[in-house]
């Protein structure tokens, strides 16, 4: 028995629809039906934005997914961005993608869902910088004891600077530098931590000084409006800041991640600007002690040093006791000076006596004698060597000489003449060779040449129509009545007029071929060019 499925006919009065058509009108069905949603899930599949700068993840739950998307605008002014395996609340709108019959959410907002939410990604924040190092307390640098320009880093209008400012003047006035910011919202962030490089790339002796510290100031606040200060770019800004850095954000109970990567953190702004700078008074009582207490050290030192000194002074001996024994030692010397004197001298004379008996003229000509001696001997041997050389050249000449026959020579030359005539022979025949080869070459290529060239074509009864400008007319429709014409033939050229566009060739019979004319139409010679 046949089933129903195959008894039945196919409905043949249904419009048929592309591919495309049917995409997109799911596409529209759906986008009607949906529009704007909003959707609780965990994120899925992220790993940052595409190379286009758009974002592509998952979000699920425990049943069911569906493919987000998230364009390169929306992404950029987004106030938290994806993070993987991360629970959100996203809005936007319903579609599909033709392309690989898909749906999915084109997402237009995304915020964590809850505090709790907030709380796993600032530990998972807290975890990974903490990985990298820059929490780490040797990176911490110490403030400065009294900086000459603080920089500070926060609203302009807010309370918190004028709470600063206030400080200030209190404890010790000082040159302050407000770069303002928006310390909440989505540009807070970029604000934060560009206005912190910003202070770093100051020179040190420019227009505008360059500050010796650094406060990050804002209010207190919930989680969700202190979560600029949580940012990676804040975070990273603050660890690689060369400037030493405060972070003085909320209230004692917040916390925040650019409080761990800052070298101190100050439970509120004012406690900041209390710790950026001493109090004045407390200064100048200070310096007031100090130079108490200096007097009263150097008070006692003198009286120290001035008892030793009694006390030393009554342990030396006197100063006649102390020359009584280099003055005997002196008196002794001097006494024995004439007789060593005398003594000495007596000792020189004897040894240049004993010096001056062995200087006599006879020694010296003795030397002489043998030093000629041995002169006369060297020259002796001098000869003998030379002439013993000058045999063995003479010997060596003379046999060089006896191989130099003009014969020997003559023979060589005789050689070397035959084998140039050869070769003179054999280089004209190639040269002859050559040029013949070249000859029938140059011959074949002319009658080549000869044979396509347009003029056989005219000796064969075909003709070249040009204007009178010397253009080429290659359609009838370009000749205009009444223009001059100049005709091209295998003998010579030939002037004419064209008196108007030829008359209809009548329609070809059937099985009749209908002949190209010479400008483009039919019944005569067509143009070759």
């Amino acid at each position: 028995m046949a089933s129903p499925a195959a008894t039945q006919k196919p409905v043949r009065n249904v419009r048929e629809l592309t591919v495309s058509e049917l995409a997109f009108a799911i596409k529209g069905t759906i986008e009607d039906a949906f529009g704007h949603v909003r959707l609780r899930a965990e994120i899925s599949g992220y790993r940052g934005p595409h190379s286009s700068g758009h974002c592509y993840f998952t979000l699920k739950d425990e049943k069911a997914k569906i493919d987000a998307v998230v364009w390169k605008g929306i992404f950029n002014a987004l106030r938290f961005k994806p993070e993987e395996g991360l629970e959100v609340i996203v809005t936007g709108k319903v579609t599909t993608y033709p392309g690989s019959s898909k749906y999915q959410i084109v997402i237009e907002s995304l915020e964590p869902a809850g505090a709790g939410a907030l709380m796993a990604l600032l530990e998972e924040r807290k975890r990974k910088l903490a990985a990298e190092g820059l929490f780490a307390d040797e990176r911490k640098k110490k403030l400065p004891f009294l900086p000459r320009v603080v920089g500070i880093i926060t609203s302009p209008t807010g309370a918190v600077i004028r709470d600063m400012l206030h400080g200030f003047n209190e404890r010790y006035p000082t040159r302050v530098l407000v770069w303002p910011v928006r310390v909440q919202g989505e540009t807070s962030a970029a604000e934060v931590a560009a206005a912190i490089r910003g202070f770093n790339a100051l020179p040190q002796d420019g227009v505008i000084p360059r500050p010796d510290l650094l406060i990050v100031a804002r209010g207190g606040g919930s989680l969700e409006d202190l979560w600029g200060f949580n940012e990676e770019i804040v975070v990273r800004a603050a660890a690689d800041s060369r400037i030493p850095l405060i972070s003085a954000v909320g209230h004692e109970t917040d916390w925040t991640l650019i409080d761990l990567a800052a070298d101190a953190r100050a439970p509120t702004p004012t406690k900041a600007a209390e710790w950026a700078v001493p109090k004045r008074s407390e200064l100048i009582e200070r310096v007031l002690d100090h130079g108490t207490r200096l007097r009263q050290a150097i008070r006692r030192g003198v009286e120290a040093d001035r008892g030793r000194l009694s006390g030393l002074a009554r342990a030396l001996p006197s100063l006649h006791d102390l020359v009584a024994l280099p003055r005997q030692r002196l008196d002794a010397t001097s006494a024995r000076l004439p007789r060593a004197l005398y003594a000495n001298t007596q000792a020189h004379a004897n040894r240049f006596t004993r010096t001056s008996a062995r200087l006599q003229p006879r020694l010296i000509g003795i030397r002489i004698a043998r030093a000629r001696d041995r002169l006369d001997t060297l020259a002796r041997f001098s000869r003998q060597g030379l002439r013993r050389v000058a045999e063995a050249r003479r010997a060596r000449l003379d046999r060089t000489s006896v191989r130099l026959q003009p014969q020997a020579l003559l023979m060589e030359v005789r050689r070397g003449r035959k084998r140039a005539a050869e070769l003179s022979g054999r280089l004209e025949g190639a040269i002859g060779g050559l040029i013949e080869g070249r000859r029938r070459l140059l011959l074949a290529q002319g009658q080549m040449l000869g044979s396509l060239s347009y003029q056989s074509v005219l000796k064969r009864g075909f003709a070249i129509l040009r204007s009178e400008a010397g253009a080429m007319v290659r359609s009838a429709v370009a000749v205009g009545p009444g223009e001059r014409l100049d005709i091209e033939l295998a003998d010579g050229h030939v002037r004419a007029r064209s008196e108007g566009p030829p008359a209809a060739a009548p329609e070809p019979l059937p099985g009749q071929i209908r002949r190209p004319t010479a400008k483009g139409g039919t019944g005569g010679q067509g143009s070759l060019f």
